[in-house]
């Protein structure tokens, strides 16, 4: 269901490559900044094309899309430098996974309302954190692929989620989350 907004662009303005290989969190992350100031306009647009989009970690706006050609892949970068470390919640009092912090999700919204994500796959690669995870090599809580923190009116529809580092969605103390359509797989190791 690609929605037609006012302010739409692709990720390809930004310098987006869908090769697998070209690193994007940038990309990701300009593209989001620029289409936030159309939040209170009627909301805006990313379109991802068919390809595969090697990326960090990245955060979402209110009243924003993410749409994935459904041949659209987003690709977990595995450098732990593209995932910002980031507080234990509070309700854990520490991380999941260690005693520290935790990495930012590959997707992450905190505050957000009226977000939606669709079509395509998002790949976590999660393989190797799996396993420093059971070698007892973790200094961080691994990201999940996708969080949603204090958030609302949340859509997530028509997505397969591949090899998540720990699981796919978290959405925390959020309301009103709806996912729909879902398919994922898990890769064990």
């Amino acid at each position: 269901m690609f929605l037609k907004l006012s302010h739409s662009a692709s990720i390809t303005e930004f310098g987006g490559v869908g090769d697998g290989k070209t690193l994007n969190t940038k990309a990701f992350q300009s593209a989001i900044v620029h289409l936030s100031q159309y939040s209170s306009d009627g909301g805006s647009q990313l379109f991802i094309p068919a390809g595969k989009w090697l990326t960090g970690s990245f955060n979402l706006t209110s009243h924003f899309t993410l749409f994935l050609h459904e041949d659209a892949t987003l690709l977990a970068a595995q450098d732990i430098n593209e995932y910002p470390v980031l507080k234990a919640l509070p309700s854990y009092g520490r991380g999941r996974d260690a005693a520290g912090g935790r990495f930012a999700s590959l997707i992450f919204g905190t505050n957000r309302s009226d977000d939606r994500r669709n079509n395509g796959t998002i790949d976590g690669q999660g393989s190797f954190r799996w396993q420093k995870f059971h070698g007892g090599k973790l200094k961080y809580t691994r990201p999940y692929l996708i969080e949603l923190m204090f958030s609302d009116i949340i859509q997530i529809y028509n997505l397969t989620l591949l090899d998540s580092p720990p699981w796919n969605i978290h959405p925390v103390y959020s309301r009103y989350s709806y996912t729909l359509y879902l398919s994922t797989v898990s890769k064990s190791i």
